[in-house]
């Protein structure tokens, strides 16, 4: 684990600082040593920093595949803030129609999705009870819908999430 986190922050460091080929070579061995491991939230969270190491280096196809990849995980263990960083990261913005709903109406919405209680909301994204509350009301605005259920379908038939 430790050579993981180790192989990871250097990659990171490397990708900071403008070093795309080193960072693809650490990013690479922390992504076999999560997947050996397997831990599926640090993996993705190596793999995204493989695919903007891709990017940089101008191989788009790869780093689409290694992106899209991260975001399938992220997606499925309910990583909403994981999300929402990944979309922002993309080069021409979210790579899907957000359907009119802000950044954080997103991850508001994921977290709905997911069954979460606005109280379970409030404490994961550090926002007030009624700001979450106020998010939803936005969020069933926009979308046309007036439960919870309906969001969450209306973002799942949408890849919202």
């Amino acid at each position: 684990m430790l050579a993981a986190m180790v192989a990871q922050a250097e990659g990171a460091v490397d990708l900071a600082e403008g070093g795309a080929r080193s960072a693809l070579v650490s990013l690479r061995r922390a992504l076999q040593v999560w997947q050996d491991l397997e831990a599926p939230y640090e993996a993705a969270r190596a793999r995204m920093l493989v695919g903007l190491a891709c990017r940089a280096l101008g191989d788009d196809d790869t780093a689409a595949m290694e992106l899209d990849a991260a975001r399938g995980v992220f997606a499925e263990l309910g990583a909403a803030p994981d999300l929402a960083r990944l979309d922002s990261l993309a080069p021409d913005g979210p790579s899907v129609d957000t359907h009119g709903l802000t950044p954080r109406e997103l991850e508001v919405l994921r977290l709905v999705a997911t069954g979460a209680t606005n109280k379970a909301i409030a404490a994961e994204l550090v926002l007030s009870e009624r700001t979450v509350d106020r998010h939803v009301s936005n969020i069933f605005t926009k979308l046309g819908v007036s439960s919870r259920a309906a969001a969450t379908a209306y973002a799942y038939e949408n890849k919202l999430v």
